[in-house]
């Protein structure tokens, strides 16, 4: 959950690769995933679809006992506002959903009026955030 991502979980994050235009989701769910490398596109074992995931710096850690890197992988299921608008969360968003125009690497995230299910925002640009170029868009921290 959202609210359980620590910051210094993601603190070795360098860029989030998005395998859709997320301009258009009111939120994408995020994970913390044990995977077993620093970058690439990892597996995904849920329904649903993945729709992003994040890339850490090459000098990034594994974990002592496990060998695996903690990367988040944004996600969304079948039963979400963008395939089903009038279902479950019309209004009101999952525990572990933000709006993906708040993601940054290294920053989590929060909900917004859009993710909750309000009006949509005002149209902000977000370099990376458009269709996907056949490798995935990306976004990088301001330098």
């Amino acid at each position: 959950m959202s609210a359980l991502i620590d910051g210094d979980e993601i603190s070795e994050e360098t860029e989030l690769v998005w395998l859709e235009d997320i301009s258009i989701l009111d939120y994408v769910r995020q994970s913390l995933d044990r995977l077993p490398n620093r970058r690439g596109k990892p597996a995904y074992h849920r329904d649903g679809r993945m729709v992003g995931y994040a890339v850490l710096h090459p000098r990034a850690r594994p974990s002592r006992s496990s060998g695996t890197f903690r990367r988040r992988v944004f996600w969304l299921l079948p039963h979400d506002r963008d395939t089903a608008p009038q279902g479950l969360y019309a209004t009101g968003a999952p525990a572990e959903a933000v709006d993906p125009t708040t993601l940054t690497p290294r920053a989590k995230g929060h909900k917004t009026e859009r993710s909750e299910g309000g009006p949509l925002s005002h149209p902000h640009h977000h370099p990376g955030l458009g269709p996907p170029n056949g490798s995935g868009s990306r976004s990088t921290p301001p330098s």
